[in-house]
């Protein structure tokens, strides 16, 4: 059949935070690009009845938990994942938190906890699998950056700081792991409906401000980040990495839309 650089045939995949929204369609299609995926998150019958659906897909998984807050728990879905598998090629980090409030008032407490599971989450998650990963001299390693890496958003700063920090840590961690072959990139979705955000976009201000300000005058749908994710994950991205990839429908191009 010859060589397929997109095929991720025969690759491992860990999906972390990875039960509902972005995490879950990310693990999808991982697995319907061709690897075996293993999504682990907080809530085990989100885990489970995912697990289920990758195995639909023909795929092998684990059913395991983890939080990002605990390394303990992210070491034992390693061993798990090494175990089963022997390996882990591909790390996705999708869990992230968000909390809207005016930044004068804003709880420390909220403040600490979206820096814990956004920043230092992912921080956290990439020592424990990028140790297995430099020890293999081979990783693909995708987060979840946003619009809020690049531009400011109203009300968000906490989330927005962590997602500018993530973008910032994605570079370094590039830099340093380059020369044992791991790549390491974010994904920036634009503006996407999910159930994380619902409530601050439909029928909103906010909601039609974004829709006036992004040229494609709609949201993006969770499959349209498919297809990066493939891409950075797969051995075509073989010269890609420190990359925050932004998948947008235009809002970063965009000053004057009329």
């Amino acid at each position: 059949m010859g060589y397929k650089p997109l095929d991720l045939d025969g690759k491992v995949a860990v999906v972390v935070g990875g039960s509902s929204g972005i995490g879950r369609t990310l693990a999808l299609g991982l697995a319907q690009g061709g690897a075996d995926v293993v999504s682990s998150a907080r809530r085990g019958e989100l885990v489970n009845s995912l697990a289920d659906e990758i195995e639909g897909l023909g795929k092998r998984t684990l059913r395991v938990t983890c939080d990002v807050a605990d390394r303990g728990s992210l070491e034992k879905l390693l061993s798990a994942c090494v175990e089963k598998f022997g390996k882990v090629d591909i790390l996705l980090n999708a869990a992230g938190i968000t909390k809207r409030a005016p930044t004068l008032d804003y709880p420390e407490a909220d403040w600490n906890r979206i820096l814990e599971t956004n920043l230092t989450g992912v921080f956290r998650t990439c020592q424990v699998f990028g140790r297995h990963m430099i020890e293999r001299k081979y990783g693909r390693i995708i987060s979840i950056a946003s619009m809020g890496s690049f531009l400011g958003l109203f009300e968000v700063a906490a989330y927005s700081a962590s997602k500018s920090a993530l973008a910032s840590l994605t570079k370094s961690l590039a830099i340093e792991w380059a020369k044992y072959n791991i790549c390491v990139n974010a994904i920036a979705p634009g503006y996407f409906r999910t159930p994380m955000n619902s409530k601050l976009l439909d029928g909103t201000g906010r909601g039609n401000e974004i829709l006036m300000r992004t040229p494609m005058k709609r949201f993006g749908q969770l499959e349209e980040l498919i297809g990066a994710t493939v891409f950075l994950a797969s051995d075509a991205a073989s010269f890609v990495t420190g990359t925050i990839l932004p998948i947008d429908g235009g809002v970063l191009a965009s000053a004057v839309n009329q």
